[in-house]
């Protein structure tokens, strides 16, 4: 009997190549993950070594025009960023500029008493009992008021007192700016109460000579009060702000 034919290499080959084993698949697949490795692999380093062909002087060139890109970008930065600390400095003396003058100009509403004002002091009750307050002593208590810091003054509730105010004498009382005040005067001040009080309870003081006019004084301090007499503003005729 004839033995049969051994199988050639072709047709082993060709068998493999139609009905692969496992292994062989195995085998296929991680030789192609390798080939696709070493493709992006090389792609990738073409990629970083497009300056690899450029001569010398090209490559000077290029960082020099890199670190001028670099110098300008930080030379406006740093414009930009003095810029910024200028403006807040600006903004910031501005600011204080304007609460300053804001400040001021709330001071002196209140010394012309073109604002209604609160606050701690002292009310003044002066009440004519064998004789009548003469316009001297009315301005002594003013002025010794004011000479104790007092910030704001009303006499009865009706009239301001500031420094323009007049004072004269009144049938059945005192002329005060115009407006007739009577007896029992009544004088809110607001200021430093126990200051205030002290100055009007003297023996040397305004007290002697209201005594002296026949009126009797009382001093009551006040944690807070109110003074609601406002004067009209008045606007100079001759005088303007020195520029």
């Amino acid at each position: 009997m004839p033995e049969p034919e051994r199988p050639t290499g072709r047709s082993r080959l060709w068998d493999a190549l139609r009905r692969p084993s496992r292994s062989q698949v195995v085998v296929g697949i991680l030789l192609a993950m390798v080939g696709f490795a070493g493709i992006v692999q090389i792609q990738a380093t073409e990629d970083s070594s497009s300056y690899a062909g450029l001569r010398e002087q090209d490559l000077i060139d290029v960082l020099a025009g890199l670190s001028g890109t670099t110098q300008r970008t930080q030379a406006e930065i740093d414009r930009l960023t003095s810029a910024r600390s200028e403006l807040r400095s600006e903004a910031g003396q501005r600011s204080t500029a304007v609460d300053q003058a804001q400040q001021e100009v709330d001071s002196l509403n209140v010394l012309a008493g073109v604002v209604p004002v609160t606050g701690p002091g002292i009310r003044v009750t002066i009440t004519e009992q064998t004789g009548r307050v003469s316009v001297s002593s009315m301005l002594d208590v003013i002025q010794e008021l004011r000479s104790n810091s007092a910030e704001a003054i009303q006499v009865n509730g009706q009239v301001r007192a500031v420094a323009q105010t007049s004072f004269e004498d009144g049938v059945g009382g005192l002329l005060i700016d115009g407006t007739l005040v009577e007896s029992p005067y009544v004088i809110d001040v607001i200021g430093v109460s126990n200051t205030l009080a002290s100055a009007m309870l003297l023996p040397v003081g305004p007290l002697r000579q209201l005594r002296n006019d026949g009126a009797s004084v009382q001093v009551t301090e006040l944690a807070s009060l109110d003074i609601d007499a406002v004067r009209r503003l008045v606007q100079p005729e001759f005088a303007t702000p020195d520029p």
